[in-house]
């Protein structure tokens, strides 16, 4: 009898057991959301020993790194966070110039200007050819020909000429009439009194 209800008992732990596992199952999400890797900015470093001089930024602020020692004729190809150490490869006659180690870029190569930065390990690297610059864009031009012919092609806005002064006619009367009262209408009436003479004369022989 004890034994059965202990094989009861187990049957009762084991099936509660089951019923709560199967419980927090449901709760769970059926899959872990992947968490996204997060970016970080990092300075490219030598990873292997270095050999030669080491030079440093000097300056609180980042330097520019120049395909070329003349920074009117190559173009910024990066630049230098402060306190970033990189080997020195060269230098110009002048020293004013450093050629330094530079990833990232055609040759792995690059130019800082040396004022900007500081000797922190080993010497001076010795002087070294610089690149040829690059080629200068073509200025378009226009040929001799074309410039004659298109200066040919102008045609000059004419020139302002005044009118003459406008000329008034005037009329003179013609020699021997007056200006005053014409001769037809002085006869006209000497006519009508004459006509007018006669007409009580004749009234009065009547």
């Amino acid at each position: 009898m004890s034994a059965q209800f202990s094989l009861i008992r187990l049957m009762s732990i084991l099936l509660i057991c089951a019923v709560l596992c199967g419980a927090i199952g449901l709760t769970l999400p059926a899959t872990m959301p992947a968490m996204a890797q997060q970016p970080t900015g990092t300075v490219p470093t030598v990873t292997s020993t270095p050999v030669g001089a080491l030079v440093k930024v000097a300056l609180v602020e980042n330097v520019p790194v120049y395909a070329g020692p003349i920074p009117e004729r190559y173009p910024i190809i990066g630049y230098l966070v402060p306190d970033q150490v990189v080997p020195a490869l060269g230098r110009t006659p002048d020293s004013a110039w450093l050629k330094i180690v530079y990833y990232g870029v055609p040759g792995n190569e690059g130019w800082v200007y040396a004022l900007y930065m500081t000797l922190v390990r080993g010497n001076l690297p010795p002087v070294v050819d610089t690149p040829l610059p690059p080629t200068p864009y073509a200025t378009p031009t226009l040929s001799a020909n074309l410039a004659t012919l298109v200066a040919g092609a102008a045609t000059p806005l004419p020139t302002f000429t005044p009118p003459p002064p406008l000329a008034i006619p005037t009329f003179s009367s013609p020699a021997g009439i007056s200006s005053g009262t014409p001769r037809g209408v002085i006869l006209s009436l000497l006519l009508a009194i004459g006509l007018f003479g006669i007409l009580i004369s004749l009234l009065r022989r009547q």
